[in-house]
């Protein structure tokens, strides 16, 4: 099989403009994000709709593509750019897997991608992600975070729901003992899926689901699609705002 990893990278975020090209100890967090997974794919590639970010890329010796600026998520940009990287028909088959890696997570690891690679050692895989177990030491607090959408499994660790709320709710227990008592997972915003089947997901209208929560992974399982569920013990920060900025530095300088 041949992996592609893309990493959508737009300047217009709401809560953070232009964090691609914040400053993380002394480096950009797209060259951060680019330097961690460049070597656990077959080919790396950040995709933008902004010259800045682009030429950014270019300078620091990483490849980069533009896509347009209607794109209205991660994934789409994902497919435009794929359908740029490899124009011809048979690429769009089942033994390409694009690996869709956010572009705000600079601390992202490499064995984070091989466990999410190793899903598509199983044949009917065709969308996978990857969680971490929410641990007691985390504390309610981050298990309550909207920001960070939690994730229910099958037995097969296949997706059934993804959600900004607690989910499942223990009846007749205290939220404190919430975490002590159950196997939360944490959703790491990895994806990745064969080629054939990021093309047929980017022509889905957007679901009721999708629109209530903010969550595009929720209109591929309205639609029957099943999504594999790869496990990390990793710890990652994403960087969402300038206050994710700050406790992303410290992290780095306790890691040093």
């Amino acid at each position: 099989m041949k992996y592609i990893g893309i990493i959508p990278a737009r300047y217009a975020s709401t809560r953070f403009p232009a964090k691609p090209l914040a400053r993380l100890g002394g480096k950009t967090v797209i060259e951060r994000v680019f330097t961690q997974v460049k070597d656990t794919v077959d080919y790396a590639v950040v995709a933008t709709d902004d010259q800045r970010i682009y030429d950014t890329v270019i300078a620091f010796g990483g490849n980069a593509i533009m896509t347009s600026t209607d794109c209205k998520s991660g994934t789409d940009r994902c497919w435009q750019a794929f359908t740029q990287i490899e124009r011809t028909e048979n690429s769009e088959n089942s033994s390409t897997i694009i690996i869709n890696i956010q572009g705000d997570e600079p601390f992202i690891q490499p064995q984070q991608i091989e466990s999410l690679k190793q899903c598509f050692d199983d044949p009917t895989v065709d969308i996978a992600t990857l969680v971490k177990p929410f641990t007691p030491a985390d504390g309610l607090a981050a298990l309550e975070n909207p920001n960070s959408p939690k994730v229910v499994v099958n037995r097969k660790m296949e997706a059934l729901y993804f959600s900004r709320c607690v989910i499942p709710y223990l009846r007749g227990k205290e939220r404190e003992q919430w975490p002590a008592l159950h196997t939360y997972y944490k959703h790491i915003g990895l994806y990745a899926y064969r080629a054939n089947i990021l093309k047929e997901i980017t022509q889905l209208p957007q679901s009721q689901l999708e629109l209530a929560e903010s969550l595009e992974q929720l209109r591929w399982l309205e639609n029957g699609y099943k999504i594999k569920v790869g496990t990390t013990d990793i710890e990652t920060i994403g960087i969402d705002t300038p206050d994710d900025l700050r406790r992303a530095e410290q992290f780095l300088a306790s890691r040093q």
